[in-house]
């Protein structure tokens, strides 16, 4: 009689923190015997990893909670998990609301999930959600990429930004050693990966925690030192970060980038409003000349780079005039990807506490007319590919399509084109691109293309 083993299942809410945090926790349930499951109806442990950032991820969450705490009721021996960001808001709040939950653990307790379950095991119903120093990763992430790989070089955040519950809930900076960061690196070479996404909530603050001041007064450990470290590793053909943060972006950082080859050309870098008063009220600590003199730098050294942002409408107070300044910071740059959103009240920060909230219709209004330029700009944006040949990361088959790959450009434009994903996966590969779009491209593989 063959034994089957448990099985898991992970849903993932919100940013690449959260999906890194995802496949640690599950390599940690790999390593106690769980296999994976695509249905959470086949799994006695099931894990929400959760968002918080805007009230309807977090409204999500509790809709796909109630409908497991009611099988629950049926099924007893079923683990229930609520992890992440919604975990560290609501800590023991959450067992009143939802009874039926065995474990409520914040972000920083990640890797100390086996430890964590057996106390619930041993029947506990835990919270986890105490501020701790986060230990070394210790376990094998089960990474949901064969080809692409996150790495986390910096924990939590030290900003203050008005609107953001991001400091409550993943406590503050803690950066990883250098040590560690090119170690984890060196073995994902020499597993196959080709390319490492670095990752922070505000990844330029790296290393200000950490030991390394000159006599002149330098910090040795900054994030441009970091990459210069970790450049030259074997089999890593590409290198990404995200996120910056427009008040600690250096020149320094972008002549790196320029210099050193694997590190891809575009940045990431939110700039949330284009009107000073508003960045003023949300904390940000920079002004909207600030960040164009930040994007006037970047096209000096690296003209090609592509610019990707966050921007926030409808924040407390924002007038048409004022909005329409951000409206103005759009066309002016022209961005590769925005990523936008209307302000979204957020518990614990003070911004939800003002009586200017801006109407809900408002907001809507100014994101679709935000959505609409955004659009418009990424398509010219997307012109400047048309015939060029293209280095592609071949990542996935389409999923639209079967005859295609997809994979990205250096500066994360996604791309299609015919190929058999069982010969080209982890590949690059030339392609000439025949198709552009707003946001994506399509092209042909060159008939003499190098494929390495």
């Amino acid at each position: 009689m063959t034994i089957i083993p448990p099985r898991y299942h992970i849903t993932t809410f919100g940013c690449q923190m959260n999906k890194a945090d995802s496949e640690r926790m599950a390599g940690i349930l790999d390593q106690m015997g769980y296999i994976p499951s695509e249905n959470p109806n086949d799994a006695k442990i099931i894990l929400y990893n959760t968002c918080t950032i805007r009230d309807n991820a977090e409204q999500k969450v509790y809709s796909y909670l109630g409908r497991q705490a009611k099988r629950k009721q049926q099924q007893p021996d079923l683990t229930l998990i609520v992890a992440g960001c919604v975990a560290q808001q609501e800590g023991e709040a959450l067992l009143r609301r939802v009874p039926e939950l065995d474990l409520v653990m914040g972000p920083q307790h990640a890797n100390r999930l086996q430890d964590l379950l057996e106390q619930v095991f041993n029947g506990n119903q835990v919270v986890a959600t105490e501020p701790i120093h986060i230990v070394e990763d210790i376990t094998k992430p089960r990474r949901d990429s064969q080809v692409t790989a996150w790495v986390n070089v910096i924990y939590g955040c030290n900003e203050h930004c008005t609107y953001c519950v991001v400091p409550g809930v993943r406590g503050l900076e803690q950066s990883r050693t250098p040590e560690a960061i090119r170690t984890e690196m060196e073995q994902l070479g020499q597993q196959g990966y080709k390319e490492v996404t670095l990752l922070g909530q505000n990844i330029d603050a790296y290393g200000r925690d950490l030991p390394g001041v000159t006599a002149a007064g330098r910090n040795q450990n900054t994030f441009t030192d970091l990459l210069y470290y970790v450049h030259n590793i074997p089999g890593i053909e590409r290198i990404r970060f995200a996120t910056s943060h427009p008040r600690y972006f250096t020149e320094r950082l972008i002549k790196a980038c320029a210099e050193l080859p694997k590190v891809c050309e575009h940045f990431h870098i939110p700039f949330q409003s284009g009107d000073n008063q508003v960045l003023k009220a949300m904390a940000r600590g920079y002004t909207h000349e600030k960040y164009r003199q930040i994007i006037d730098k970047i096209r000096a050294l690296m003209p090609d780079a592509s610019i990707s942002a966050d921007a926030i409408v409808g924040f407390p107070g924002e007038t048409e005039a004022q909005f329409e300044n951000t409206l103005k910071l759009v066309e002016d740059i022209g961005f590769d990807q925005l990523n936008t959103a209307a302000y979204s009240p957020r518990p614990g920060t003070p911004a939800a506490l003002w009586e200017n909230q801006v109407s809900e219709e408002i907001k809507a209004d100014r994101l679709q007319r935000l959505n609409h330029l955004v659009a418009v700009k990424a398509a010219e944006r997307s012109q400047r590919y048309m015939s060029r040949t293209e280095e592609i990361l071949v990542e996935y088959t389409n999923l639209k399509n079967a005859a295609q790959v997809m994979g990205r450009t250096r500066g994360n434009r996604l791309t299609f084109f015919a190929g058999d994903i069982n010969q080209l996966q982890g590949k690059l590969v030339k392609v000439k691109i025949t198709e552009v779009r707003p946001f994506s491209l399509t092209g042909e593989v060159m008939q003499f293309a190098e494929v390495r």
